[in-house]
């Protein structure tokens, strides 16, 4: 009997080729688009917190704008006093405070802005954060980890521009560009005329190219979100892929981010020179009909003067006004997969806030201090299936566990061994059928309450990155260094942490590398063990474990039975034959209950794998 994760989907992601190499199916999926007021909508949610603090810097940013429009008059007004032979002086100085006052103001609103991004980066990744930790397990073996590491890190970037940037240019140089043209309109209407013809037939051809700007955008950050997933499945497997000369085929995502965003650059580079292309040649329309007018003597030379300044002055106005376009662009992308991460299901939380380490509602006199109190377990006419397109993993599971003991789970793979596990901590929800824990449906339970009276040794054993005393007690931080001590020399611990050079501080590694498997296991199940659970679930905690430490273990578990319950999922001998009662099941059902040696005696089934596998590894 192999181990197994049974009822679960895949969470390694399925693909597809992809020049050379491999990438995630859901990595070819068209992207996504939020209509234009459910995208402003959830813009207006982020900002909302500090609506007042981006007013600020609009207003700054109108009033250093107001500064620029003021230079073309008082340059007006300078070229009129040289033409009249009147001194210059004073204007100059207005001109230099205008200059430095408007660069002054406009800094501080600038200043104000990008403080008020960082805030909404911020808050927006502390929600994001909050919101994948809690989503449903089978929300998360659908999804890439890596694509939702992405969002939380470069859409999150994104954000960032278009949520203050984008929105404060928006409106400031929409402003701006108005009160420019109304300024340009009463010093000269028929110049402003020939500037409006020109730069409306450029901006139309803009118009065309933001839409293609959206749709690369989007694709250069799904990319993006690809490499994120490569690289987590990579790390995962590192030494499989470079057992496997692999490497220059995992990295093929990076090539179609940089498709992806060389296309986005282009359509932006498009929209940028058609805005100066505009301007420059109404700058040559003007200069030909504006001398003709002053030859005309329609109008002067410094009203022409000013008039070539406000079309320069245009150029800040509109350009900024086509960027924050484009900001828009990439932000809606980023905001629709944002989106999208906020509305995976995610698991609900009970209001119960028991100590960590679940001695609060385990013991028999409620301190943390007393004999826990054992958990009982009943699954009746259990059904269940991952999806409604998947077959059923479970048919009608039905045992009853009392309080204390040690239960064994065994059968061949595939058999919903583990998704008995995964069913009593609630990752999956029963499909037909109560499963109840101390009589009460799980579904009852508040849902930190439940986990916290379990104690759950995953297959895999996982090995959290930082130190050994961080894994030790990251079910229950609280834990005295006597208890820490009394569970490294139960599970025989105390022979490593002398080893290692610093002892309890010592860095694990990535998912525990510097680790042996068995090192990794015997530190999965002191961490489940140290919080003094009422019903520890162990899934083959001792596959990797020499005879030596599954002895060790095994008697720690034996001795444990004697105060709690204690599941597991078991293949080997010594574990099964301890066992107050063993489940046989087969085919998602439960085929007998009984002893070793009752069920030796009455179930085939089980008397094959004991004879084939379980008695192999007898002396």
């Amino acid at each position: 009997m192999s181990a197994e994760q049974d009822a679960a989907p895949s969470a390694t992601p399925v693909t597809q080729p992809s020049r050379g190499g491999t990438r995630p199916a859901a990595e070819s999926a068209p992207p996504t688009k939020l209509p234009a007021r459910q995208t402003w909508a959830i813009l207006r949610e982020h900002i909302r917190p500090h609506r007042w603090t981006t007013a600020l810097a609009a207003v700054f940013a109108l009033i250093g704008a107001a500064t620029g429009l003021a230079q073309p008059l008082a340059a007006k007004e300078l070229v009129n006093r040289l033409g009249d032979d009147e001194s210059i002086a004073g204007m100059l100085v207005v001109l230099t405070l205008l200059v430095v006052l408007g660069t002054a103001i406009e800094a501080f609103g600038a200043y104000l802005l990008e403080r008020t991004a960082e805030s909404v980066v911020l808050a927006a990744r502390r929600r994001l954060v909050g919101r994948l930790l809690r989503l449903r397990v089978p929300e998360v073996e659908r999804t890439q980890p890596g694509d939702l590491m992405s969002r939380v890190t470069s859409d999150t970037t994104l954000l960032r521009s278009v949520a203050t940037e984008s929105l404060v240019g928006a409106v400031t140089e929409a402003l701006t560009l108005i009160a420019t043209v109304v300024l340009m309109g009463l010093m000269e209407p028929v110049l402003l005329l020939v500037t409006l013809g020109v730069m409306v037939l450029i901006g139309g051809a803009v118009g065309l190219v933001m839409p293609r700007i959206a749709l690369a955008s989007k694709a250069a950050q799904e990319a993006v979100g690809a490499i994120s997933t490569v690289l987590e499945r990579s790390f995962g497997a590192l030494r499989t892929i470079k057992a496997s000369g692999a490497e220059d085929r995992e990295n093929a995502a990076a090539h179609d981010a940089w498709r992806h965003g060389v296309r986005a650059a282009k359509w932006r580079a498009l929209a940028w020179s058609s805005v100066g292309f505009a301007v420059q040649v109404s700058f040559l329309v003007v200069l030909g009909v504006g001398d003709a007018r002053v030859a005309s003597g329609a109008t002067d030379v410094g009203t022409l003067i000013a008039f070539l300044l406000f079309l320069f002055y245009l150029i800040d106005p509109v350009s900024r006004l086509v960027e924050a376009v484009s900001q828009y662009q990439v932000g809606a992308a980023a905001v629709a997969r944002i989106s999208e991460a906020e509305r995976l299901e995610t698991e609900p939380m009970g209001s119960a806030q028991p100590r960590v380490g679940a001695p609060a509602t385990g013991d028999a006199d409620g301190t943390g201090e007393g004999p826990v109190r054992p958990a009982t377990v009943v699954f009746d006419d259990v059904t269940f299936r991952c999806r409604d397109d998947l077959p059923y993993v479970h048919h009608g599971v039905s045992f009853a566990i009392p309080s204390g003991g040690l239960t064994a789970f065994v059968g061949p793979s595939g058999a919903g061994k583990t998704t008995v596990f995964g069913l009593i901590e609630r990752f999956y929800e029963a499909t037909g059928g109560r499963v109840l824990v101390d009589g009460r449906s799980v579904l009852d339970w508040p849902l930190d309450e439940l986990r916290a009276a379990i104690g759950y040794v995953e297959q895999d054993a996982p090995v959290l990155a930082g130190t050994l005393r961080d894994n030790l007690l990251f079910a229950h931080p609280n834990a005295s260094e006597d208890e820490l001590r009394e569970t490294l020399v139960r599970t025989k611990l105390d022979a490593l942490v002398e080893r290692l050079p610093d002892g309890l501080e010592t860095l694990v590694g990535h998912r525990g590398s510097k680790l042996s498997g068995g090192e990794r296991q015997r530190v999965a199940s002191a961490r489940a063990l140290l919080r003094r659970p009422r019903l520890p679930l162990l899934d083959e905690a001792t596959s990797q474990l020499d005879a030596v430490n599954e002895m060790a273990l095994r008697d720690t578990v034996a001795l444990a039975a004697r105060e709690t319950t204690i599941l597991v999922v078991a293949h080997r001998l010594s574990t099964v034959t301890l066992a107050n009662r063993i489940v046989v099941m087969d085919g998602g059902r439960v085929r007998a209950v009984g002893t070793h040696a009752e069920l030796v005696a009455a179930d085939p089934l089980y008397g094959e794998l004991a004879a084939a596998q379980l008695l192999a590894t007898a002396p």
